[in-house]
């Protein structure tokens, strides 16, 4: 949790989270462009949903769970979406929180029951 404070707190100025989203992403810092190797583009449903998720923002952090690397990934079913995500801690208290609003904006844009699994995976902003 104090690891947490610390990063939010290093993080709250434009410039700050501005240089953590592209370290999450992966970015150039000087260009702003994707790293080489990417793979093929995205469906315009995970463009749309990508886009929704913008909107949900991790409230210790003030960053969306989009420019935080947390939506790892989307898989559209017949029957349902499943977004697999992170979480920046493991015993994060605003999981609950985190998960229904990722599964309320995916439902907002794709018109299927949506299913969102947490990931062991351990998260790092670099």
């Amino acid at each position: 949790m104090a690891a947490r404070r610390a990063l939010s707190a290093g993080h709250r100025s434009r410039e700050g989270r501005a240089r953590l989203r592209r370290a999450v992403r992966g970015e150039n810092a000087s260009s702003g462009t994707a790293p080489a190797g990417t793979t093929s583009a995205p469906s315009q449903q995970e463009v749309a949903v990508r886009s929704v998720l913008e909107t949900v923002m991790d409230p210790e952090i003030g960053l969306s769970v989009i420019d935080l690397g947390l939506i790892r990934e989307i898989h559209f079913q017949p029957d349902r979406t499943l977004v697999r995500m992170m979480l920046t801690t493991p015993f994060c208290p605003y999981a609950p929180q985190l998960m229904a609003e990722v599964q309320q904006a995916t439902m907002s844009v794709v018109p299927l029951p949506c299913e969102v699994e947490i990931m062991p995976d351990a998260w790092s902003p670099t």
